[in-house]
């Protein structure tokens, strides 16, 4: 696709994020990591995506933004929230305002400065829970913000905009990387690294996407 130019990913070390990783060191020359510290809910993530980040040979960027924690309480900046699902037309008490905002408007800060022009996030609108801040308008929107305020030409990617959880495990296989998804990122809110503690919003998601994935696969080599 892009193999003499560079990228910024965003990086959390969990499913999406570790998929859209090796889908952007697949597609570009080099590929650079960043990962935010702003006081979630488990430090386990951090730690994840550092060994991730090791293992992959990829240089990691970890940027404080503890005002985040400050500003916006939820289910992901307090432990006293409880994690649930949007009812009634609310959030997800898992929603963090402004945090994809705030990522990409640092990571675009970094691309700059690294000599990037890439930058490549896992957001999907496809199950975004609700969030505002991963539809495909968003991105577009930011996008279009972030050139004008820094007079640069930077392209968002977005692999998995329009993949539902069984399709995005579908690419990490044809990246190669399913068992490496499977055993060693952090999806779940409790901070179960793998297949998590398989009760929370966010274990469901990705063991229903796994499942319908893995009888698909099974169905289509009959």
């Amino acid at each position: 696709m892009l193999k003499d130019e560079k990228a910024v990913v965003v990086f959390s070390g969990g499913q999406d994020s570790t998929t859209c990783l090796f889908w952007a060191k697949k597609n570009f020359k080099e590929v650079v990591a960043v990962t935010f510290d702003y006081n979630q809910r488990h430090n386990k993530e951090i730690e994840c995506a550092q060994a991730i980040a090791k293992e992959t040979g990829v240089k990691h960027y970890i940027l404080n933004m503890d005002l985040l924690n400050q500003l916006a309480p939820n289910a992901l900046t307090r432990n006293n929230i409880a994690v649930k699902n949007g009812e009634n037309g609310e959030l997800p008490s898992t929603f963090v305002p402004g945090r994809n905002l705030l990522f990409l408007s640092f990571a675009a800060v970094l691309a700059s400065q690294v000599g990037a022009k890439h930058l490549v996030t896992g957001v999907s609108e496809t199950d975004f829970s609700g969030y505002p801040d991963c539809r495909d308008s968003f991105i577009k929107s930011l996008n279009v913000t972030i050139n004008l305020a820094m007079d640069q030409d930077f392209v968002i990617h977005t692999p998995l905009m329009w993949l539902d959880k069984a399709e995005t495990w579908k690419l990490a296989d044809e990246l190669r990387i399913l068992d490496l998804i499977k055993t060693k990122t952090l999806t779940c809110y409790e901070g179960i690294i793998g297949d998590g503690c398989g009760t929370c919003p966010a274990c469901v998601l990705r063991r229903n996407g796994y499942e319908k994935y893995i009888q698909s696969k099974k169905t289509a080599q009959c």
